[in-house]
């Protein structure tokens, strides 16, 4: 890898993080929304699926280079990669808002403060999903 490619994928890193951010900033937002409407569990859930909906296309239009592959496939393989990561965000969300926080009697914000650290788990892991498996060149 040379010099130049390297300085490539670190930007594309670094833009798929701010990407990610953002589309994290809006699934935070609506998971409080739909809080106000359903469990908290259940908003987790919800609240991601529009996150994951805004990350697909930002990182499609402004991370990513073109694949070549149709925008269903882009779609289908964006829509597994998100699967492990909202079982991650689920998991590390309820386990600290419901278990460890109350076990350590954390009480400042703690279905926010959970579900941010449980936003933030996936993104290396889903940064290589989405670069080798949901936008891969043909």
């Amino acid at each position: 890898m040379n010099k130049a490619s390297a300085k490539s994928n670190h930007d594309e890193f670094f833009q798929f993080l701010f990407v990610g951010g953002l589309a994290a900033g809006i699934n935070f937002v609506s998971r409080i929304g739909f809080s106000e409407l359903v469990s908290y569990r259940v908003a987790i859930v919800l609240a991601y699926l529009i996150g994951m909906l805004t990350a697909f296309i930002l990182s499609k239009h402004y991370v990513f280079e073109k694949s070549g592959r149709h925008f269903k496939d882009e779609l289908r393989d964006f829509t597994i990669v998100n699967i492990f990561a909202v079982i991650q965000v689920w998991f590390i969300s309820v386990g600290l808002a419901e278990y460890l926080f109350p076990y350590i009697f954390f009480t400042f914000y703690p279905e926010e403060i959970a579900h941010l650290i449980g936003l933030g788990i996936p993104a290396v892991t889903s940064y290589f999903g989405h670069k080798y498996f949901s936008f891969r060149k043909v």
